[in-house]
């Protein structure tokens, strides 16, 4: 059964690990990874990377990305959003620390930000949430 609109909107503002997806050309499939984002109801979703990096290179080239997260308990349920990038920002403390207090607590958080040190520069990139699939596979 689909999710309603708020029902997508709060699934994907829960701390679920995404799998992004961003075309590599015709002769290859998209390259998926999993990221940490950022989501709140109404928002834009948003994911930090390297602005060097492979992902970042192919989002440059398309202008669009997906991000899908899942669960498989106590149902099965998903939600896929994809569209546009609507900007790409440079990482500030403020946005690196919300992203890692989103997943990460406590003393974890001051040992992942320490190493964190080591990745270079970073970039915040946002995505106009354009086209939603989602379902509840329980919820029948």
């Amino acid at each position: 059964m689909a999710l309603t609109l708020e029902e997508r909107q709060e699934f994907l503002a829960q701390p679920h690990i995404a799998a992004l997806s961003v075309a590599e050309g015709t002769d290859r499939a998209p390259l998926t990874l999993p990221i940490w984002y950022q989501y709140k109801p109404g928002s834009e979703p948003w994911v930090l990377t390297g602005p060097d990096s492979r992902k970042m290179r192919l989002i440059n080239e398309t202008g669009r990305f997906s991000l899908m997260v899942h669960r498989t308990v106590p149902t099965i349920r998903y939600v896929t959003v994809e569209g546009p990038v609507t900007r790409i920002e440079p990482m500030t403390k403020e946005l690196h620390l919300e992203m890692v207090t989103r997943y990460l607590s406590g003393d974890s958080v001051a040992a992942y930000l320490k190493e964190a040190e080591s990745f270079g520069p970073q970039v915040a990139v946002y995505l106009k949430p354009e086209h939603w699939v989602s379902a509840d596979l329980g919820a029948v």
